[in-house]
């Protein structure tokens, strides 16, 4: 007698994976059973509520004027080759692999420092009580081992590039979109990377990511077939709902008809933008605190909610995106810088009132 399948719904992970997903690094379990990856983005994983959660579309409004959706893109695919995930990437660009050159390092921990140093200093001085006889000897790869070690969501070095070790024997997929006449080619390759990702046993590479840079690009041959890249875009949605992936897909909302722009917000679970600043804004320098090291502004339209119909309500939706020291990426949210006295009059002190130190008395 055949065995019956079990019907799951759309938001059903697969059982396998939550039995073992504790072991993974690159899971976290959520409220009412939902089950995030990390965005590459420590910041943006706390504004969301945890992370992407698996079988969501993440979409990123770009600017015209500057490319700081790059900036999520690159976070994104890094933290999933951190943790040995299967990724697809599509780009508009005639050599999609190249930009996997660009993509940042992780930032070692203070342990994995403390750790890597007690290993070189190990090293040496076995070299040296053996007086270099096993020099040769091959010695155990910290790399490897620090990718065992590697947290839910890493801080990246954006002027380091990811080390070799992460790029290679990994499941690593690139599509030059920009000779496609239509997506029919696109979809049928999605669905072959989801399908080899359900058919792996492994836990730790059955969680996909796809990245999509720049869907409605003009020198893509299909830029014009606005009906096309919608059922493309459903179709990719129903894709990932059934399995363990995560798509994020990148837009400029100024190349599309707004009746269409609006039908591509309404189909994503997260919908994010990003600003460019001006670098000579002095009326916004005078309102923000830490101007001179916002890059531009994130906003947060939509978030996804995972088996509940309770509504989101987060404490800001406009954040500032920062680079510390050049280096590292944080969003922080938007605070209104002090009014100085001389520059005008502020709302704590337009009032006409004085007191008395000695008696505690108001005048007014």
């Amino acid at each position: 007698m055949a065995a019956t399948k079990t019907r799951t719904s759309s938001f059903s992970r697969n059982p396998s994976l939550l039995n073992s997903s504790h072991t993974s690094p690159g899971l976290k379990y959520g409220p009412n059973g939902s089950i995030f990856v990390s965005s590459g983005i420590p910041d943006l994983d706390k504004i969301l509520g945890g992370g992407f959660p698996l079988g969501s579309l993440v979409m990123i409004m770009e600017d015209a004027e500057a490319p700081h959706h790059m900036l999520l893109l690159r976070n994104f695919m890094a933290q999933g080759l951190v943790h040995s995930q299967p990724l697809l990437y599509a780009s508009p660009a005639s050599d999609p692999r190249g930009f996997l050159g660009t993509l940042p390092s992780p930032v070692l921990s203070k342990d994995d420092k403390l750790r890597a140093h007690d290993s070189e200093q190990e090293k040496g001085l076995r070299i040296a009580w053996q007086y270099k006889k096993y020099f040769g000897e091959q010695q155990p790869n910290l790399g490897a081992q620090q990718d065992c070690k590697h947290e839910y969501c890493s801080d990246f070095d954006l002027r380091k590039p990811l080390e070799r070790h992460f790029l290679s024997g990994q499941q690593i997929s690139c599509v030059s979109i920009q000779d496609l006449v239509n997506l029919t080619s696109f979809h049928e390759h999605c669905s072959a990377f989801l399908n080899q990702i359900q058919r792996n046993d492994d836990c730790t590479s059955c969680i996909g990511r796809i990245a999509i840079q720049s869907l409605c690009a003009p020198q893509c041959g299909y830029s014009n077939m606005d009906w096309g890249m919608l059922s493309f875009i459903r179709s990719l949605k129903s894709m990932i709902r059934s399995s363990n992936a995560v798509a994020v897909i990148s837009f400029s909302p100024s190349l599309l008809l707004p009746a269409f722009c609006k039908r591509w917000q309404h189909l994503s679970d997260i919908l994010l933008s990003v600003k460019a600043i001006q670098d000579e804004d002095k009326e916004l320098a005078k309102l923000l605190t830490g101007y001179q090291d916002m890059v531009g502004l994130l906003n947060v339209h939509k978030v996804a909610r995972a088996n509940t119909q309770v509504p989101v309500i987060l404490e800001a939706t406009t954040f500032s995106i920062k680079l510390q020291k050049r280096r590292y990426l944080t969003l922080e949210c938007l605070n209104q810088a002090p009014v100085d006295g001389a520059s005008g009059t502020s709302y704590a002190t337009s009032g006409s009132c004085s007191g008395s130190s000695k008696t505690g008395a108001l005048d007014f």
